[in-house]
């Protein structure tokens, strides 16, 4: 497949001979860099909760600031991943309601427009786009379920798209930002996904991890593919 954003040509069903030469050296500074990273990321996390959490007292988006959801990560392991909530509290039960919508969401690789989404409240809205959601997943890079790039950790429903390469998928550490999100994020959805966070396996290497990481600036400053 070519993605238009990387113009990057791979194809996860006829893959390489071998993985990507993981050595003790990128391990430890793939690590090194997440420990940074994820300092980094706290402090400005800790800059915007005070404003944020004003929003967490009033409207539709009134209730816990936080969100937490299981995740599957490296070799299967199950972790919380943790977000500033972008739902009402009653998600999951808002969105069975609609039989027929929660159809088009599972068979629209678990997403919906914002726009058609029930769930997502105005505010929720504002921190999707501009990514803020994410920046509680610093603590968990700090705590290594984590790290800055890599796939993107996914629910146990997403796993079976991965069919026959789902122990591949699994092998690395789940990413803040990954290769996907910079081939265009939301806007590819599943089986091309797939391609691409297996290609990232194939190729890994810590200058590609640098480069996915500015890629990912970009992608955030430009609002691209975030909803």
């Amino acid at each position: 497949m070519r993605t238009e954003e990387s113009g990057i040509i791979f194809s996860a069903s006829e893959p390489k001979s071998e993985l990507a030469n993981i050595t003790i050296w990128y391990i430890l500074a793939k690590r090194a860099l997440d420990i940074i990273g994820s300092i980094v990321g706290l402090i400005v996390l800790l800059i915007v909760i005070l404003p944020l959490s004003f929003f967490y007292t009033v409207g539709s988006n009134r209730g816990p600031m936080f969100f937490k959801q299981e995740r599957i990560g490296q070799k299967g392991n199950v972790f919380y991943i943790y977000k500033f909530r972008s739902m009402v509290t009653n998600a999951e039960e808002v969105l069975r309601k609609d039989i027929k919508l929660y159809e088009k969401y599972v068979n629209s690789s678990y997403k919906l427009e914002p726009e058609e989404d029930p769930r997502i409240t105005a505010f929720g809205r504002f921190i999707r786009k501009t990514s803020l959601d994410e920046l509680p997943q610093f603590l968990n890079v700090l705590k290594g379920d984590m790290s800055l790039v890599g796939p993107r950790p996914i629910v146990q429903v997403e796993l079976d798209e991965y069919q026959e390469k789902k122990e591949l998928f699994l092998s690395a550490k789940p990413g803040i930002t990954g290769h996907w999100q910079t081939c265009g994020r939301s806007n590819i959805n599943y089986p091309e996904r797939v391609d691409i966070e297996l290609h990232y396996m194939y190729s890994q290497s810590f200058w590609m991890d640098i480069k996915i990481l500015f890629k990912t600036v970009i992608q955030v400053l430009m609002r691209k593919g975030a909803y």
